[in-house]
């Protein structure tokens, strides 16, 4: 079963195009106007193992929100179309990061029910041209499409960078976790069904 999906966004704000292998290596092509965020991305990719290519593009010159919470949509997109037959995955994901003074703890449930618990607080309003609150947008918009449970809770942390890039690298560990193929071609369920 190959786990590997392309997802195309454009409206008249952005234009996405994106490519997720669960199976993949940890490489990464990310081509975002927000550095930052791309940045943080191939943490994602990187720490979950997954090969990600990204090509975006979007009006960041007015604000970056449209492109952010679009590429959570289309991340989430290729996550749910990945792990759309639930047999013989794991379904749970659960990592704790530290990085420097910061911890963070990220838990999911690939279990069919939208769901985002963010609990995380940052004193900086802003990294480079991104709102520090737009992380939260971009994982509401993963969450809704990818059909996924998520908890992300900062611990500790004053540094908005540390804290971010914890949140991004724990994600992707939680999701290599949940997507961790078991062997056996049950669902992972008591209801026989997800």
């Amino acid at each position: 079963m190959e786990r590997k999906k392309i997802i195309s966004r454009k409206t008249k704000e952005t234009e996405i195009e994106l490519e997720l292998n669960l199976d993949g290596k940890g490489s990464a092509e990310i081509e975002t106007p927000v550095s930052f965020l791309s940045h943080v991305l191939e943490s994602f990719a990187k720490h979950g193992n997954f090969d990600l290519k990204i090509k975006a593009s979007g009006d960041v010159s007015v604000d970056p929100h449209h492109l952010i919470e679009d590429l959570g949509i289309c991340l989430g997109q290729a996550i749910f179309n990945c792990t759309e037959d639930k047999r013989g995955i794991a379904r749970f994901g659960f990592m704790a990061i530290p990085m420097d003074e910061a911890e963070v703890v990220v838990s999911l449930d690939l279990g069919g029910r939208a769901y985002l618990r963010f609990n995380v607080d940052m004193l900086n309003e802003k990294i480079e041209n991104m709102s520090t609150n737009l992380v939260e947008d971009f994982f509401r918009a993963l969450v809704s499409n990818a059909s996924i449970n998520l908890h992300i809770n900062k611990n500790v942390g004053i540094n908005s960078h540390h804290i971010i890039e914890a949140v991004f690298k724990a994600f992707g560990i939680a999701l290599k976790n949940a997507t961790r193929i078991t062997g056996d071609n049950s669902v992972p369920s008591t209801k026989g069904a997800i």
